[in-house]
């Protein structure tokens, strides 16, 4: 069965490759899977979609929404 869970993503993103300034923000995804672990790995893969030069992506599914 199909369930909706709510995933938190933190991400710590370099700004430019010549310096050491990164930024960190938060992006939360409503992720459709079987089960927690396969909703963990979808929101991997859109976060690093939308956050190519991520260096760490601390994911969290917070809570089940249907």
């Amino acid at each position: 069965m199909i369930h909706t869970y709510e995933v938190l993503v933190d991400i710590k993103e370099f700004i430019e490759a010549t310096t050491n300034a990164f930024r960190c923000g938060t992006s939360r995804y409503e992720i459709d899977a079987e089960t927690v672990q396969l909703a963990d790995g979808m929101a991997r893969v859109q976060a690093r979609k939308e956050h190519p030069q991520g260096i760490e992506y601390d994911i969290r599914v917070t809570r089940l929404l249907k």
